[in-house]
């Protein structure tokens, strides 16, 4: 049987786009890295983020208001208000808890703060900078999303 391939729709591939082509001196920051800070409860997080399609779409919708919860004994969850470009979809072998991706069956985000495996369903945007105890705080909470320096 023949498969077909997966088809962009046309809001991802605009957004990705004009990301692509609106936010080259953003990602040109001091070190070369792009910087994500999380925010919720009493909690920070700040991402060092890769640079790929998925990475530059998720940038041209910051900040972002969102709600991040527990998902599973290895997770926080947020849902996006829509799906990424899933251009930045690559394999990868070296999974680590601190990792941020995005989960492509649900369009959410993933804050892994322990083991995990990819099965060809995770984009990797980026690694956390510092310790992960914020990541294990539990509960549900309004989450602020944005680029920092």
């Amino acid at each position: 049987m023949k498969t077909r391939p997966r088809l962009v729709n046309r809001r991802s591939f605009l957004a990705g786009a004009s990301a692509t082509v609106l936010l080259p001196s953003i990602l040109r920051a001091q070190d070369g890295s792009l910087k994500l800070q999380c925010r919720f409860d009493d909690q920070t997080v700040t991402y060092t983020l890769f640079d790929n399609p998925t990475v530059r779409d998720l940038v041209s919708m910051l900040p972002l208001e969102l709600t991040i919860e527990d998902f599973s004994n290895n997770e926080k969850i947020a849902h996006l208000p829509r799906r990424l470009d899933e251009g930045g979809l690559a394999p990868f072998s070296d999974e680590t808890p601190g990792d941020l991706c995005y989960f492509l069956g649900w369009g959410n985000l993933a804050f892994f703060y322990a083991d995990y495996q990819f099965r060809n369903d995770l984009i990797r945007l980026g690694h956390i900078d510092g310790p992960l105890d914020p990541l294990t705080h539990r509960g549900t909470y309004p989450l602020r999303v944005a680029l920092t320096d």
